[in-house]
C-alpha cells in the first residue's frame, strides 16, 4: 500500500495535522486582533490579519510532490521554510500576547511535533534553494 511507502512528511495524517495547524494559525491571528482592540479596529484586525496571512501563505509556494501544479509565485524552498517559521512563530506569539498561554503552548508544541515529523520535507526544501 502506498501509505506505507510515502515519506512521513507527506503521509495523509501529517498533512491533515499541517492543515489543522494552518487553520489554528489563522484563528490565532484573528483572535489576537479581536482581543487587543475595540471598536471598528477590532473587526478590521480580526478579519484582515487572517485574510492577509492566508493570501501570503497561498501565494508564495515551493514546488513539492503534493503541491498543486498551479502555484501563483514559486519561491525557493528556503524562503518557503522561512515563511512557515515566521507564520507559525507569529501565530504562537499572537496566542501568548492574547493571554491564551496554555493554548499557545500546546499550539507551539504541535508545530514543533509537526516539523519534527517533517524532517524529510524540510531537507527537501533546503536542497531546493
Amino acid at each position: 500500500m502506498w501509505l506505507y511507502n510515502c515519506p512521513v512528511a507527506y503521509h495523509p495524517v501529517n498533512l491533515a495535522l499541517r492543515f489543522a495547524l494552518e487553520l489554528v494559525g489563522l484563528y490565532a491571528l484573528g483572535y489576537w486582533g479581536w482581543v487587543q482592540h475595540t471598536g471598528p479596529v477590532r473587526y478590521l484586525l480580526a478579519l484582515g490579519l487572517p485574510l492577509a496571512a492566508a493570501f501570503v501563505w497561498g501565494t508564495f509556494r515551493a514546488i513539492e510532490p503534493v503541491a498543486p501544479q498551479k502555484i501563483p509565485v514559486v519561491v525557493p524552498g528556503i524562503y518557503r521554510l522561512a515563511l512557515e517559521i515566521v507564520y507559525f512563530g507569529v501565530a504562537i506569539w499572537a496566542l501568548i500576547a492574547a493571554r491564551s498561554y496554555i493554548p499557545g503552548a500546546f499550539f507551539g508544541l504541535a508545530v514543533v511535533l509537526h516539523h519534527r515529523l517533517s524532517l524529510d520535507r524540510i531537507s527537501l526544501l533546503l536542497k531546493k534553494g
